[in-house]
């Protein structure tokens, strides 16, 4: 079993794969994102992986080509090298009516630098989990087919391909230098598999290339720590399920919050919490067709709820699977049990329409428009929000321990209605009960003034009355309810530092009998920066602050949910999604201040582009 951090990821914006740095991908699910798993080994070495790499001991390292999510894995052995290249074939939509193209695909291409290498594949699938049924057969030319559950799988190579006792299938191969190999694995669920030809996969890299390079080429961010804010917005890519625009929050479930413990979770679904911190970031890189269409997704989504939002959603808008637990699966390390589904969709979260309305301001100061029927909607939110504020809710880290009257909770019922007033006073939202939404706003400002402050700890504390610093407070300024250079937001800040830091510039989220043991929170690390670069601090505590946090990526430059403070390496679901959002959004925040920019989030312009519709 490979550790978290040991990866890069792969994918087509549909599904990604997980490769290890010995060249094995160790988790992947198909045909999207929440699939149960065909390669599992990165929670019990006995739920299937697809091996590749040299036959002799060796030493190995991993890199992205340059502006793309095509991984290379470079292994050196005493006889010599070799370059294992992964991906998922991407493409545009014009070329994939040129193409013989698989809807699901992973290539692997091997070539020999130097010396001579032998190299061995080696495919056990276990699919569903492990659980599922699956038979092996050899097609001849056709390859070697898998039949599953699931749908059907093909593998085939450069190599000749053999079926070891009816459970995984092996080729292997001496390479020279100058010699290249290939091996692919195609999946299909309801159509025919399509099989291009095997001379078609160095064309096939080419196009990926061009596709990401194209991609990324839209990027219009000039700032610090550039080429980490171009790996975080490639990773976002690839956590983008393309035909609906949503963006799960990791392509992983059950990776731990601390190794060994039960903090294992299924992060394979749409959280809304995340909506205006990934909006605003995809936005400000210049990302205006993902962000508006991330918008869409989540006007859909929220339609089919409300006024009541789920706390997460798949991917196409519907409430999640059922959590259950796989008994079965020894876990990551030993950390049990393994979770699939996610309940708490079924918390009550009141900060969400807060997110979401906040998202969709933003995409509304970017040019967008709404349709009568969103309006009508956001006003619902709105009316929500001045029924149940007063009640308590789970809150942003959805704890399983009861409900709270949340400090964040009751700054983003304030940000719901101050966020549809501001919309409505610039006539963008008509039909607003504009004194009651006021006037709530307004109760609402008063109770956090007064019941959130500590005057004996001299901070915004986690829970009205409460006597804990939580790091959340940290967006009280990105979100424009106090001033970040306010006293109280400074002596707030400080008392997070004392209290939350976890060393080297990282955070805990919080500190409670829920949390011994867990590791630095990656979004909580970064919104310190962000509030320093927001006013709260100098420019320069803000970069050095930024530049530090950068420093803990891996080695391809991604992140999990969160870093272990003694190893500085990921922990938890990986890649995550709100990790690389809050490094973008603290890299815009500075950039803008360095430009002499108003820092606000509600005032930053993003990259120019043309306004869309909601719909």
């Amino acid at each position: 079993m490979e550790e978290i951090h040991d990866h890069g990821v792969i994918g087509n914006c549909r599904s990604a794969a997980l490769v290890s740095r010995r060249g094995t991908i160790d988790w992947l699910c198909w045909p999207r994102f929440d699939s149960p798993s065909i390669f599992g080994a990165l929670l019990d070495d006995r739920a299937g992986h697809w091996s590749l790499h040299p036959t002799a001991p060796f030493s190995s390292r991993q890199r992205y080509v340059p502006g793309t999510n095509v991984l290379e894995t470079r292994f050196r052995t005493a006889g010599g090298s070799v370059v294992v290249t992964d991906f998922m074939p991407a493409v545009s939509e014009e070329e994939k009516h040129e193409l013989l193209l698989a809807e699901h695909e992973i290539l692997r291409l091997v070539r020999c630098e130097g010396g001579e290498v032998e190299i061995e594949s080696v495919l056990r699938p276990r699919p569903g989990y492990a659980q599922g049924a699956f038979r092996i057969r050899d097609a001849g030319k056709l390859g070697v087919r898998i039949h599953t559950d699931q749908g059907l799988m093909i593998a085939r190579g450069s190599v000749p391909l053999a079926i070891v006792d009816g459970e995984e299938i092996r080729g292997r191969k001496l390479l020279r230098e100058g010699d290249e190999l290939y091996f692919s694995l195609v999946f299909a669920a309801d159509a025919p598999a399509v099989l291009a030809p095997g001379e078609s996969c160095r064309k096939l890299y080419e196009h990926t290339l061009r596709f990401w390079r194209g991609w990324v080429s839209k990027l219009r961010y000039h700032g610090p720590m550039r080429e980490a804010v171009e790996r975080s917005a490639l990773a976002l890519e690839l956590l983008v399920y393309a035909p609906s625009g949503a963006v799960v929050a990791a392509p992983t479930t059950s990776l731990p919050e601390r190794v060994g413990g039960d903090l294992n979770w299924d992060y394979r679904y749409c959280w809304l919490r995340d909506a205006s911190l990934t909006v605003r970031a995809l936005f400000g890189l210049g990302f205006d067709d993902e962000a508006e269409a991330f918008v869409s997704w989540l006007l859909h989504s929220t339609r089919l709820t409300q006024p009541r939002l789920r706390v997460l959603y798949d991917v196409y808008g519907n409430a999640p699977a059922r959590e259950r637990e796989l008994d079965h699966l020894g876990g990551y390390f030993g950390s049990r049990p393994v979770r699939v589904g996610n309940a708490a969709d079924e918390q009550l979260q009141l900060d969400v329409h807060g997110e979401v309305v906040d998202a969709v301001a933003h995409f509304v100061r970017r040019g967008g428009r709404l349709d009568l029927e969103t309006e009508r909607m956001l006003v619902s939110f709105g009316d929500y929000v001045c029924r149940r504020w007063t009640e308590p809710d789970e809150g942003i880290w959805e704890p399983r321990s009861g409900r709270r009257h949340h400090t964040h909770s009751l700054v983003l019922c304030w940000v719901a209605l101050d966020n549809l007033l501001r919309l409505h006073d610039q006539g963008h939202l008509a039909g607003i009960p504009v004194e009651r939404f006021a006037r709530t706003r307004d109760r609402i400002r008063r109770e956090v003034e007064t019941r959130a402050w500590n005057p004996r700890l001299r901070a915004y504390v986690s829970e009205l009355e409460g006597e804990t610093v939580d790091a959340s407070a940290l967006l009280i300024a990105w979100y424009g309810f106090e001033p970040p250079d306010s006293e109280r937001m400074r002596l707030t800040y400080a008392r997070i530092r004392e209290e939350l830091g976890a060393g080297g510039g990282l955070l805990y989220r919080y500190r409670s009998a829920d949390s011994p043991g867990e590791a630095a929170f990656g979004i909580c690390s970064f919104w310190g920066a962000e509030y320093l670069a927001l006013g709260g601090g100098s420019v320069e505590e803000a970069q050095d602050l930024l530049e530090t946090l950068c420093g803990y990526a891996n080695e391809v430059g991604l992140f999990g949910e969160e870093i272990d403070p003694v190893r500085r390496v990921a922990a938890g679901n990986f890649p995550q999604a709100f990790t690389h959002v809050g490094l973008v959004n603290a890299a815009l925040t500075l950039s803008h201040r360095l430009r002499g920019r108003t820092p606000h989030h509600r005032g930053i312009p993003a990259a120019d582009s043309e306004g869309g519709a909601a719909s």
